[in-house]
């Protein structure tokens, strides 16, 4: 008897889930089709925000370059008046910068003075030349 109603609630217990399959089928893929929805508008959200990120990173390195050029433009007024004129502001200017060439390999540093309009002679050779 106990075998009987084993069997007749084994085989109620089958009819039941294959009555029951097709629509948990028709759940699941619903289900997963919600997850990759979900998944994609949130991978959409990131990449609008990366995009707007970019943008706002963009915007505000442009205003610092514009900041620091007008920074340059008022020091470089400010030398041209002290130095007096172009061509001295450009002789300092080019004094500088093989300063900082040098410096900048570590080794010494040479400094080419402006002769007479000609070709810059550097203070070392100017005895070789007497």
């Amino acid at each position: 008897m106990y075998v009987f109603l084993s069997c007749v609630i084994l085989l109620a217990s089958l009819g039941a889930c294959a009555k029951f399959y097709p629509e948990y089928n028709v759940y699941s893929q619903s289900m997963a089709g919600r997850a990759a929805l979900a998944e994609a508008e949130s991978t959409r959200q990131v990449r609008v925000l990366e995009a707007k990120a970019k943008q706002e990173a963009a915007t505000l390195e442009g205003q610092a370059e514009v900041t620091r050029a007008e920074a340059s433009a008022l020091a470089i007024g400010a030398l041209k008046k002290e130095l007096g004129s172009s061509e001295a502001y450009l002789r300092w200017l080019y004094i500088q910068g093989l300063q900082e060439q040098g410096n900048a390999a570590g080794e010494k540093t040479v400094v080419y003075i402006p002769t007479d309009g000609l070709v810059p002679l550097p203070i070392s050779e100017a005895p070789r030349l007497k």
